[in-house]
């Protein structure tokens, strides 16, 4: 039988965490229903409260969890740092306007015995030295890969950084992609539009390519969130090249295809790009050598023309991956994904 009748947790969640996710289990067998504040100013511009929110949403989904209410935004917040009487006055005020009568409210901080009062609510503390959950936010945004353990993989992949290869056909992009992969100790997504070139023997419409776009799309977006993903996943071509095929085979392309191009430029926090300085191999459906030169100049002057900021990589697959190494350690891996402008 719960112990009372409506719950409130009230936290940043910058980021989510194993510590939030056991506050928020404690709230929910204690309570008939639990409502949930993310509440933050100044907010966090890699990952702002709808970010937040969305993880919340992910890790406690309605249909599993449909006694946890999500409040949304509230105007004009104040700062973290005023006192504690001011966030009291204002989440009060906030709180009756949405009419949240809450009779207990959880935390693991010292300010909640007098948050608690100040709303008329029981304070229920859960954890306040850390030894359930021996996590902090502020340690999660120090070092996000070194904790990942405390992060739910949902979470954990807004901070895994999306490194893209391009190249024309037979520059070797995809063995880089994999060998990329395997030396970082993470994963590599392959060129989708190869499944969809050989599926449909060769014979693509531009509907073909909007699906190969959106299909390696969903396909980094899975590997990203099953947890296998360490700092970085690397990407065997973007939609930006998928664009280009659809104008060399097709001659045309759709707007929704040009879309998820434009995208590319904050989708990826790398970018690097494959020569052509190893011989051209024919593997039964790629054109030729001169077509190959003509695909790398369209490509080059496709990231120059966006504003992408990128790589070449040049020689051995083992001088390859030297030259990416270098690159991501000066430039280490980003946690909201920017955009590599010039």
């Amino acid at each position: 039988m719960p112990r009372f009748e409506y719950g409130l947790v009230v936290g940043k969640f910058a980021p989510l965490h194993a510590g939030h996710e056991h506050l928020i289990r404690t709230a929910l067998a204690e309570c008939e229903r639990v409502s949930v504040w993310c509440y933050a100013r100044p907010d966090f511009p890699t990952m702002p409260s709808p970010v937040r929110r969305g993880w919340l949403r992910e890790v406690f989904p309605a249909h599993l969890y449909p006694t946890l209410i999500l409040l949304p935004d509230a105007p004009n917040p104040p700062l973290d740092r005023e006192p504690g009487e001011v966030h009291n006055t204002y989440c009060r005020a906030v709180l009756e306007g949405w009419n949240v009568r809450a009779d207990a409210v959880f935390t693991s901080e010292d300010y909640g015995e007098g948050f608690a009062a100040a709303l008329g609510a029981t304070h229920r503390l859960v954890d306040r030295e850390r030894l359930h959950v021996p996590v902090s936010g502020t340690a999660l945004r120090a070092d996000p890969h070194g904790l990942r353990r405390f992060l739910n993989p949902l979470v954990y992949a807004h901070f895994v950084s999306r490194v893209v290869i391009l190249g024309a056909e037979s520059t070797g992009k995809s063995t880089l992609s994999a060998a990329l992969a395997k030396h970082f100790g993470t994963v590599h997504v392959r060129e989708y539009g190869r499944d969809v070139y050989e599926r449909e023997d060769g014979a693509l419409t531009p509907d073909h390519f909007l699906e190969i776009a959106l299909g390696h799309r969903a396909l980094e977006d899975e590997a990203a969130r099953l947890g296998a993903a360490d700092r970085y996943l690397f990407s065997d071509t973007d939609a930006a090249t998928t664009l280009m095929w659809s104008y060399l085979l097709t001659g045309q392309a759709l707007p929704e295809l040009h879309a998820l191009a434009d995208a590319c430029k904050t989708r990826y926090a790398h970018a690097f790009v494959c020569t052509h300085d190893i011989a051209f191999e024919q593997d039964g459906w790629r054109s030729n050598k001169e077509v190959r030169e003509v695909q790398q100049a369209h490509i080059l002057q496709d990231l120059n023309t966006r504003g992408v900021r990128y790589t070449p990589v040049t020689g051995s697959v083992p001088k390859r991956v030297a030259q990416v190494e270098n690159v991501l350690r000066l430039q280490p891996s980003s946690s909201s994904g920017s955009p590599l402008t010039r």
